[in-house]
């Protein structure tokens, strides 16, 4: 079978994306191992991370912040509220409003687990300089908005 060729923009571009999502892929993987442990799965967790260091907010908000569907994320809240970890509560004043708020059993679980997974975050990220990891942080955040 003859390779396909392409333009030496286009090889670059392809491999650069291989390489790209070759890297989250294993950094996620040995990142969030533990998370299991606490029979989380990544949705929830983020979803108590959010909470946790942000405060009671929307629904809405909370999708937009983990990058889920408002859909998605219902369900998440939903299972996260039969372990009592996350209460959703009535605005008084805006009674078609809901706000999410964590539990104390909820803010007791994440505070370990987010613990544990920032000393997993500064272990793996120690293979590049503070230097690179800020160079790191501007590229992600460039290709993330789509600009030049």
């Amino acid at each position: 079978m003859k390779k396909k060729r392409y333009n030496e923009n286009e090889d670059r571009v392809l491999l650069t994306y291989v390489k790209l999502m070759r890297a989250t892929d294993s950094f996620t993987s040995r990142t969030h191992k533990h998370i299991a442990e606490f029979n989380l799965s990544l949705s929830q967790f983020q979803v108590l991370e959010v909470l946790h260091h942000r405060g009671p907010l929307c629904q809405k908000t909370i999708a937009e912040k983990v990058l889920k569907t408002s859909g998605n994320l219902t369900t998440v809240v939903e299972n996260l509220s039969k372990r009592d970890l996350v209460v959703r509560e009535q605005d008084e004043f805006d009674k078609r409003f809901y706000s999410i708020h964590l539990t104390t059993k909820g803010e007791m679980l994440i505070a370990k687990v987010f613990s544990q997974h920032l000393k997993i975050l500064v272990s793996e990220m120690s293979v590049l300089s503070k230097q690179e990891q800020e160079q790191l942080a501007t590229l992600c955040k460039k290709l993330g908005m789509g600009t030049k």
